[in-house]
């Protein structure tokens, strides 16, 4: 894993050094998912402290298992309303906030747990049915809205790229969310700045457009065994 994290370490400098970037402009997010706890340890032993999970049981998991080390645990997946008392207890941010009744139940949930959530908006910048995420033209309505609760606090944007080959339309994808970020900026919600976007396959072609949190998860860790417990 030692030297599959130092590929991804020069693939980030290559990739910021050709956009005219500093590298520490870019935030690695390991994507433990599917993963086994062991394996999850030894990217610890590298330095690692946060972490990315799908599913909020999962989180749940790996917030107990790890309990007594000082790690966070991020949930980048589709969110379900229901699982709002999980989130607001065991993540450290949440990167997929896309519609007003997910907020107002972590509202609730967070004013219990006394915490203030940083979030990211999820834009559904791809063409897929498959994808979730706002509109892009919703999302000034929806930071709007996002005001009057207090204990989340948006800090910048999601997206997932259309899968594809196409490189154009991966930066299509990107460049897009960029553009949103700076409109929301513009517009008064200074807060919005980052872009989280980019996983394994694509995260230097997010980071020519700009990306400051990239999604990586095999690439770090190896093919996923879904099949494979913990």
């Amino acid at each position: 894993m030692q030297s599959r994290l130092h590929s991804i370490q020069l693939r980030i400098e290559n990739a910021c050094l050709a956009a005219g970037r500093p590298t520490s402009e870019v935030r690695l997010l390991p994507v433990s998912k599917t993963f086994s706890h062991e394996q999850v340890e030894q990217a610890i032993a590298l330095g690692l402290t946060r972490f990315g999970e799908n599913r909020v049981q999962d989180l749940r998991d790996r917030y107990a298992h790890f309990k007594e080390q000082d790690l966070q645990w991020v949930m980048i997946g589709h969110a379900q309303t229901n699982k709002a008392k999980e989130i607001a207890r065991y993540a450290s941010e949440l990167q997929s906030l896309d519609r007003l009744a997910l907020a107002e139940s972590l509202q609730a949930r967070l004013s219990i747990e006394k915490r203030v959530l940083p979030v990211f908006i999820q834009v559904k910048t791809a063409r897929e049915d498959t994808k979730f995420g706002l509109a892009p033209e919703q999302l000034m309505e929806f930071l709007t809205q996002l005001r009057s609760f207090d204990t989340l606090q948006p800090v910048g944007l999601m997206t997932m790229a259309t899968q594809t080959k196409d490189q154009a339309e991966i930066r299509r994808c990107f460049a897009l969310l960029r553009q949103l970020r700076d409109q929301a900026r513009d517009a008064g919600f200074e807060r919005i700045r980052r872009l989280s976007m980019g996983m394994s396959g694509d995260f230097e072609l997010a980071i020519a457009e700009g990306a400051t949190d990239i999604r990586v998860g095999s690439a770090l860790f190896g093919d996923r065994d879904y099949d494979q417990p913990r």
